[in-house]
């Protein structure tokens, strides 16, 4: 089939959810009551085929963890996740997330500018017990300008530059 006669039938409008298996649960779930409650998530703890699982959720998202079946730990270099990153509002989010994960005892970078990735990029880096990358990072303006422009962004590649936008 043509590029060009590959169309969307649908608009995806979120990130439903995120299952990641841990090594050791219990303290997975030490570590991410703390976080998840920090970023505004509720948790679920239902069960799956037996098997316990924690359901962190917001309006939008929802992220569980559940037993892995290996004692392999997370490499993000190797094939599969590299990170996860949560949005927030803006760069005093960050600030407050970094200020409250340090006061949970876990180690998180010191908030900075990544123009590497964007002129506005402002983030904050931090692993959960398995080594999984998670990141917080402020509403930027490229977010804006996609979401502002999105019925004029027509082409698949680049299209806020061929829509003279960047």
């Amino acid at each position: 089939m043509a590029e060009t006669e590959l169309r969307a039938i649908t608009d995806v409008i979120a990130v439903d959810h995120v299952y990641v298996a841990v090594r050791d649960f219990e303290r997975s779930v030490r570590f991410y009551d703390a976080v998840m409650r920090l970023l505004g998530f509720r948790k679920g703890t239902s069960p799956i085929a037996g098997e316990p699982h924690a359901h962190y959720f917001n309006r939008i998202t929802q992220y569980t963890i559940r037993p892995a079946r290996g004692a392999d730990g997370h490499d993000p270099y190797r094939p599969g996740l590299h990170h996860l990153c949560f949005r927030v509002a803006a760069h005093t989010d960050v600030d407050a997330i970094v200020a409250a994960l340090r006061g949970v005892g876990v180690e998180v970078t010191v908030p900075a500018l990544y123009p590497e990735y964007a002129p506005d990029y402002y983030a904050t880096f931090f692993t959960d017990p398995d080594g999984i990358r998670l990141e917080v990072v402020a509403h930027r303006h490229l977010r804006s300008l996609v979401r502002d422009h999105w019925d004029e962004l027509t082409e698949f590649e680049d299209p806020l530059r061929t829509a003279g936008l960047l």
